[in-house]
């Protein structure tokens, strides 16, 4: 029988305590062999890349959906928005799901719900049609998204781990920067009509060929039993189902999804009624309420939708703030590079994916390349790509500017995007495997979906803040003007995330000389 040694420590949370088990029913990396472990990160990897892809894919698909379904401006802006919406509310919601009923299962019915969407989506016979299947794509992303991460965490440990997430960053990089070539590809092979129906059928291969990998090589049972706190005493009687729901926290759930959703609203519909801002206080309030339920929800000796305790483990708060930050400058960049060669320049939407597609690649492998070395370096991985974040902003806005002047060639940008991609690989993976690594297993997916809750929301801010700032100079300057001005606020928001990374990396040098006082978790023995 496993002994464990539980430390009683409160914390700011109102005394939340993790235990940090090691009898999960569900698989663990010591009793699984290293080929499944290694088949299974093949299939998350696939399914990685046919969702990343399908959203880089859909930006340059954009005008000929319009042309073929007589799309409104509006229409256009719920087919990007509508799919972030859903994938971002459902995400926590989700990875507690994986937590409690097993990973395996809540991923493969993602896969089914993303790959029937997708047919839907390409056999759309106008915009509201075509909405409706982008909103229920973005639910099987949101189900599927957090079981990766919690996957990766549950079956792989130390160095492994590491580049397990490296290899996870590749096809990030990958998904990201082919979908646009992709798209370019397929919207000339089948012409205005077909073109567009092809970006979203290209999924459904894909989809099927995971879904049948999964089946096969994931561990079994799909969906496992969790048993209740002992504190939960009078519900041990109660039927499975109600058993279940309690152990998922439905009002925790309810709670954080209707925050997410009013915050992330307003930044989606900016352009509507003046009203609709005021949904932000709401969602501030509603996570407020959200939290105090998790409080309570856990002084009844019940397992809440998300342990607090984990915002008092530095480790995990820095790097979910730092991705939040990143993902905020860094992603309004690709859509200012796109902005400004499509609409700036009147170039193709082909032309425009070739020029990101080296950063790709060399994002691709610095991911794997950080992934292999990043517990020999830690946080200073972090720190060194962001810099080459930075290098490769101003370069890019300096580029810009010299262009206008004919000084240089546009295709420059190919040198200072490819700094932004070693950014990407050195950043991204890296900090995901030092944020989780004092995460307790039974919470990887729910605490995985909390960050990308947080690059969800950054994301959405960052590019409705960043583009109404050009849109706002366009009337009164030049596109090159408008474009670097939204580069420096890029550039701000990542010496925010470096500031950030630097004064964690400072925690990180002191606490090897003393032990923590406000360890979170217990030990398990």
């Amino acid at each position: 029988m496993l002994r464990k040694k539980i430390i009683d420590q409160r914390n700011i949370t109102g005394g939340d305590t993790f235990v940090k088990s090691q009898d999960s029913s569900q698989p663990s990396a010591d009793n699984i062999q290293d080929a499944i472990r290694w088949r299974i990160l093949l299939v998350l990897l696939a399914t990685i890349v046919m969702s990343l892809i399908s959203v880089s894919i859909v930006n340059v698909a954009l005008p000929s959906i319009q042309r073929g379904l007589d799309a409104t401006h509006s229409d256009l802006q719920w087919v990007l928005s509508g799919y972030a919406l859903t994938f971002g509310v459902i995400l926590v919601a989700a990875g507690r799901a994986g937590d409690i009923m097993g990973r395996g299962g809540i991923f493969i019915i993602g896969v089914v719900i993303f790959t029937l969407a997708s047919i839907a989506s390409g056999l759309a016979q106008d915009a509201t049609w075509l909405n409706v299947a982008r909103f229920t794509q973005g639910i099987g992303s949101g189900l599927l998204s957090p079981q990766g991460v919690g996957m990766i965490q549950q079956y792989f440990q130390g160095a492994e781990r590491g580049k397990a997430f490296g290899y996870f960053g590749s096809a990030v990089g990958v998904s990201v920067g082919v979908g646009p070539v992709v798209g370019g590809l397929l919207i000339e092979l089948g012409g205005p009509d077909i073109g567009w129906r092809l970006t979203f059928l290209v999924n459904v291969p894909i989809g099927i060929l995971t879904i049948i990998m999964a089946y096969r090589w994931f561990p079994r049972p799909l969906f496992t039993r969790t048993s209740l706190p002992s504190t939960c005493t009078s519900h041990r009687a109660m039927r499975k189902i109600q058993h279940t729901l309690r152990l998922l926290d439905p009002v925790g759930s309810l709670l954080l999804g209707l925050a997410v959703f009013s915050v992330l609203f307003p930044f989606m519909e900016s352009r509507s009624a003046i009203l609709t801002w005021l949904l932000l206080p709401l969602g501030v309030l509603l996570v407020a309420i959200w939290v105090r339920w998790e409080r309570y929800y856990a002084r009844q000796g019940c397992s809440p939708m998300v342990n607090l305790a984990i915002f008092s483990t530095r480790s995990f708060t820095n790097g979910a703030l730092i991705m939040a930050l990143y993902f905020m400058g860094m992603t309004s960049i690709w859509v200012l590079v796109a902005l400004y060669l499509q609409q700036g320049l009147g170039e193709t939407a082909l032309k425009t994916g070739l020029v990101s597609l080296p950063a790709a690649f060399i994002s691709a492998y610095a991911a794997h390349w950080a992934g292999k070395r990043v517990m020999a370096y830690g946080r200073k991985m972090v720190i060194g790509g962001l810099l080459f974040a930075i290098t490769g902003v101003i370069a890019t806005a300096a580029i810009i500017l010299l262009h206008q002047s004919g000084y240089v060639s546009i295709w420059w940008l190919l040198v200072s995007l490819s700094l932004i991609g070693i950014a990407q690989g050195s950043v991204i993976s890296p900090n995901q495997t030092l944020t989780l690594a004092e995460v307790p297993l039974q919470y990887a997916g729910s605490s995985g979906a909390i960050m990308q809750t947080g690059q969800r929301i950054g994301t959405s801010i960052g590019i409705a803040v960043i583009t109404a700032a050009v849109f706002t100079t366009l009337g009164i300057s030049s596109w090159p003007v408008a474009v670097t001005l939204g580069f420096g606020l890029v550039l701000l928001i990542i010496l925010s995330a470096l500031w950030l990374a630097i004064k964690d990396q400072r925690y990180r040098k002191n606490s090897q000389h003393s032990e923590p006082a406000d360890r979170p978790f217990p030990i398990a023995e």
